[in-house]
């Protein structure tokens, strides 16, 4: 449905063991029956009680063996529903000094990591995400990105670095991690969320629409980069969007976060380039500086309302939904479940 109102949304990403299925050939056909594809396959290494130490890390070899057996098993869903990606977040940290030996968690890690590696068969990547901290919160395996960096590194050509906006200290400069990520052609992906304090994993632009925009316009230079593997390691990032919508409306949530991306790389793309460049050779901080501004306060609504009337939708993606009546059809076709959460309203 996100697809249909946006237009820019081609693939679903897959959380194993939540979307497993018996027959995987009639599930992409689903998919294909919807205009979509599956995308990327995400393991599920910390739900159950087995990885309260860690996964990859974990003391035991027994927890880890078959940490591993559960990737190599989305390594071979990503095969089987012709997906590029497994998608790969490690929750595995220690929360006291002296829980565990942090070289020791390192090189469990790496060698897990390895195994992994070996597996992965041609034209499939595997995407490396790191996090600050939690559930750990005294030391994390895969902490930042330069932890992440090296893994890659260690590991060869088809694993890469995935950000995921809302996993960094408050400040963290963003934009520059995805410069030099782009510069040594090891960025994979983006999970988009945005963020106030932690991975808070609210509407991505929401709360912070510049760093977006900002994020967006390392990425569309680095596509008219003259370095070609710079260039192509630009064009082939894969965007996804991760968030918990607890409050709002689901599924309009989703399709308000692909509009606020769409308006950042739309602005991106205005950027005055040649003026920019000229305003950094020559020192001038602040011409430079509103090069960038003036494409940031760029209205790219009208312009992103024709682009969606030339892709046969409405120019208006929340206002149709919200028209449409489908949430209000597939509450009563399918019901309502209640959970129990320590949040109002989730």
């Amino acid at each position: 449905m996100v697809n249909r109102l946006t237009g820019i949304c081609p693939t679903v990403a897959l959380h194993i063991p939540w979307d497993r299925v018996d027959d995987w050939d009639a599930l992409s056909q689903i998919a294909a029956g919807h205009g979509v594809k599956i995308g990327a396959i995400n393991p599920n290494l910390f739900q159950d009680d087995e990885y309260m130490l860690g996964s990859l890390a974990h003391p035991s070899a027994a927890v880890r063996s078959r940490a591993i057996d559960h990737v190599l098993e989305c390594i071979e869903i990503a095969h089987k529903v012709g997906s590029s990606i497994v998608s790969l977040w490690l929750a595995d940290g220690t929360n006291y000094p002296g829980q565990d030996d942090l070289r020791s968690r390192a090189r469990r890690m790496r060698d897990g990591l390895k195994q992994i590696y070996a597996a992965l068969p041609p034209g499939i990547r595997l995407l490396v995400e790191y996090k600050f901290f939690e559930p750990g919160f005294y030391s994390t395996e895969l902490p930042d990105w330069g932890t992440a960096y090296a893994s890659c590194i260690d590991l060869g050509p088809q694993a890469e670095v995935l950000v995921d906006t809302g996993h960094h200290a408050p400040g963290v400069n963003i934009e520059q991690i995805v410069a030099q990520l782009l510069d040594r052609a090891r960025l994979g992906g983006f999970h988009f969320n945005a963020r106030k304090y932690a991975d808070d994993d609210l509407i991505v632009g929401s709360s912070n629409p510049f760093e977006l925009f900002l994020i967006f316009n390392e990425l569309v230079a680095a596509e008219e980069d003259s370095n070609e593997k710079v260039a192509s390691t630009a064009r082939n990032v894969a965007y996804m969007i991760d968030q918990s919508h607890n409050i709002e409306p689901k599924l309009e949530a989703m399709v308000q976060s692909v509009m606020n991306i769409q308006t950042a790389h739309a602005k991106a793309l205005i950027v005055d380039r040649a003026r920019l460049r000229e305003a950094q050779a020559e020192g001038d901080v602040l011409r430079a500086n509103r090069v960038l501004v003036e494409a940031y306060e760029t209205d790219v609504r009208p312009a992103l309302a024709e682009a969606r009337k030339q892709l046969g939708i409405d120019p208006d993606p929340v206002a149709a939904l919200r028209r449409s009546g489908y949430v209000e059809r597939v509450s009563r076709e399918r019901g309502k479940a209640a959970a129990g959460s320590g949040y109002p309203g989730a």
